[in-house]
C-alpha cells in the first residue's frame, strides 16, 4: 500500500509488485542537496548562533543520531577555531562554516585565519596519549571518530577543517 500526501488529503492505492520496484528505484535515484554557510566573529558566544543555524539540517535525509554526532563535531570545530586558531586575534576575525548535505554524505568545513597546525601529528599524539582526565584534545578526537575523512589544510580562504561523512 502506498500513501501519498497531496496537501489537502491522502491518496491510498494498492500497488502491485512491479510498481513497488519502480517506486523503490525512484526513491534510490532521488537526489538531495542542501548547502548553507554562516560567518561569525571570533567570539565564543557565537556558538549559540552556529548551533541554531545547524538546526536547519535536521530535516535533511541524514539519520538523526548521525546529525547529533555531526552537531557535536561542529561545536568542537568551531570552539577550536575560536579558542586555539584565533587566540590573540581581534574578535572581528571571521570564522566561516559551510555545511553541505547530499543524499548520502555530509561535509562540514570550518575556515579559520590562524597560523595552522599539523592535524595528523596532533591526532597521533591525542589518540595515543590522551586520557579521560586531560583538559583539552577531546574535540579533535571526537571529530576524528565521527568523520570518515578529516583534514585541515591551508586554502585561499584560510585554514580549512574538513569533516566528511558518508551514510546510507
Amino acid at each position: 500500500m502506498i500513501k501519498l500526501s497531496l496537501g489537502c488529503g491522502d491518496f491510498r492505492m494498492k500497488v502491485g509488485p512491479i510498481m513497488q520496484e519502480d517506486v523503490a528505484a525512484l526513491r534510490a535515484n532521488v537526489s538531495y542537496q542542501q548547502t548553507s554557510q554562516i560567518q561569525t566573529g571570533t567570539d565564543p558566544t557565537a556558538l549559540q548562533s552556529v548551533v541554531l543555524w545547524f538546526d536547519q539540517f535536521q530535516s535533511a535525509p541524514i539519520p538523526h543520531s548521525l546529525w547529533l554526532q555531526c552537531q557535536l563535531a561542529l561545536i568542537e570545530g568551531f570552539t577550536n577555531a575560536v579558542r586555539h586558531a584565533h587566540v590573540g586575534l581581534p574578535k572581528t576575525t571571521p570564522v566561516t562554516i559551510e555545511v553541505s548535505i547530499s543524499s548520502h554524505t555530509i561535509d562540514i568545513r570550518i575556515w579559520d585565519q590562524g597560523p595552522g597546525f599539523d592535524l595528523s601529528a596532533v591526532l597521533k599524539t591525542k589518540l595515543h596519549t590522551h586520557s579521560p582526565h586531560d583538559e583539552g584534545g577531546r574535540g579533535l578526537k571526537i571529530m576524528y571518530l565521527v568523520a570518515d575523512h578529516l583534514s585541515y589544510c591551508p586554502t585561499d580562504r584560510g585554514n580549512c577543517l574538513h569533516l566528511h561523512k558518508t551514510y546510507a
